[in-house]
């Protein structure tokens, strides 16, 4: 029998798969178009009778990966106008059980929550209710235009927690039991969602894989972006005026303007997105989002959710190694990135040459923007969290893949095929390649679980011995790992 649920826009109608009851396609706000483009989410008009909730639902505007980034990850595209919509997978209709909401990535330009590998059936089989969501991107979720509210598409997110407080309970999920998780762009929402005032009561706990806190704009360097595109379009950085240009046109503009802020890398001009390229990530407007997210979460912000936190080995080569990048860059090209990303004493370079002594300078070049993109980034809320004793649990991925023989290793977005227990499906091997270990992913899988089921994942919380696990071959705990390369970050990132 097709299970039927009351929410506060009407019935929906979803199917049941394997004993898990799955809905698809469920709006959390109303569609953001026509009077409502560029507006804060506005309530979902109800409907009559019931809904079938069983296709996902339309995705944000977006432009596809590019060649060859394309290949590796999965990325559909529905039409439609209603794209603040959300899915659930649940076990138990009647249930009481936690809830994991799940946030993609994708650069604040690309990704949905209709990625194959987001599917949240196996965190339904092992007693998860399972929530992803979809959000405004680009332009149309972040662009800081005047007479409309900044940082729309975090809004969006808010909607979404908003909606699950009161819904879930009808889908067998304890609203009390909340934990939000991302990666990559998800994750610098999460945290981002740790700091905003907006996001405070709705969820108890949080999972970042691959993002931290240090990724948003300025709001100077928000109306420059906004500037420059609105002059691409000819048109004014107002919402009126932003409002009158086609979808699909205003994502090619942001495409040809992320592209010329890539080539050009001037922080005189661009600022914080000159290194790490994201001309959409969200700004500091003042109010949606008060400060940078690092800075808030070491005022204390967030330090009565409990955190997971994380990244992967070799995050960049995902941005290298197709492309040849990392095979291009020479020992003088190599040391003039690791200057631009902070690291201007040579000494620096040549204790990451040390780190990977067989490395060649790309491969050093793409460790040290790792840590600056990443890792540090990521200690960063650990230890902020930790002066207000807040339990932080960190980890590493390192399992290496063997694709580009195996020049991928442990690179970004690998580790979400094994998080979600999904390593069966197709579009995992696109990264994993055909035999990843089952074992391993059993071991994560478990552990997200266990940490939105009761505050653990199964190791100790970072504190002033700065323990990690280490997710690979083997897995294991390690203390203050890398910590000469560490320090080199400090006062520096």
């Amino acid at each position: 029998m097709e299970p039927v649920v009351d929410t506060t826009g009407g019935r929906v109608r979803g199917t049941t798969v394997g004993g898990t009851a799955v809905f698809k396609g469920i709006p959390y706000a109303a569609a953001p178009f026509g009077e409502l483009r560029f507006a804060a989410p506005g309530p979902v008009p109800r409907w009559d009778g019931v809904r079938p909730a069983t296709e996902f639902g339309p995705t944000a505007p977006k432009a596809p990966y590019a060649p060859p980034i394309d290949q590796l990850l999965h990325e559909p595209s529905i039409p439609g106008e209603d794209v603040l919509g959300l899915n659930v997978w649940s076990p138990d209709l009647s249930g009481s059980l936690p809830v994991i909401v799940w946030i993609h990535g994708g650069a604040f330009v690309h990704g949905s929550s209709a990625v194959a590998l987001y599917d949240g059936a196996n965190f339904a089989r092992d007693g998860v209710v399972f929530v992803s969501i979809n959000y405004r991107l680009g332009a149309e979720g972040f662009a800081l235009l005047d007479d409309a509210p900044a940082n729309r598409g975090l809004l969006d997110q808010v909607a979404a927690l908003e909606w699950v407080r009161d819904n879930i309970a009808a889908f067998g999920g304890d609203p009390d039991r909340v934990t939000i998780a991302g990666e990559s762009a998800g994750a610098m929402s999460v945290v981002s969602l740790l700091a905003m005032p907006a996001a405070r009561g709705l969820f108890r706990r949080a999972i970042a894989q691959s993002g931290a806190g240090h990724s948003v704009m300025s709001a100077g360097t928000a109306r420059t972006v906004a500037g420059a595109l609105s002059d691409m379009l000819g048109v004014a950085p107002t919402r009126a005026a932003f409002a009158g240009i086609e979808p699909k046109v205003l994502v090619d503009a942001q495409e040809r303007l992320t592209a010329r802020i890539r080539g050009e890398r001037d922080p005189a001009t661009w600022g914080e997105i000159a290194t790490d390229s994201m001309a959409f990530e969200p700004c500091v407007d003042g109010t949606v989002l008060p400060g940078r997210p690092i800075d808030l979460v070491g005022k204390g912000a967030g330090s009565d959710v409990d955190v997971l936190i994380g990244h992967n080995d070799d995050e960049m080569t995902l941005f290298f190694v197709p492309l040849g990048v990392d095979g291009l860059l020479d020992e003088a090209a190599a040391r003039g990135l690791a200057a631009a990303y902070g690291l201007t004493d040579p000494e620096a370079f040549d204790a990451y040459r040390r780190a990977r002594p067989d490395a060649r300078p790309g491969e050093v070049a793409m460790h040290i923007v790792r840590d600056w993109m990443y890792r540090i980034p990521v200690l960063r809320v650990a230890e902020a969290r930790a002066a207000h004793d807040a339990e932080t649990h960190v980890y590493r991925f390192d399992w290496k893949s063997p694709l580009f023989d195996g020049r991928l290793g442990a690179t970004h977005a690998l580790d979400i095929g094994f998080v979600f227990d999904n390593l069966h499906l197709p579009q995992a091997a696109a990264l994993a390649g055909s035999a990843p270990p089952q074992e391993l992913a059993t071991r994560m899988h478990r552990a997200w679980v266990d940490f939105a089921t009761t505050g653990s994942p199964g190791w100790p919380p970072y504190g002033d011995e700065r323990t990690e696990m280490l997710f690979g071959d083997t897995c294991t705990t390690a203390d203050d790992h890398e910590a000469d390369l560490r320090t080199l970050w400090d006062g520096i990132r």
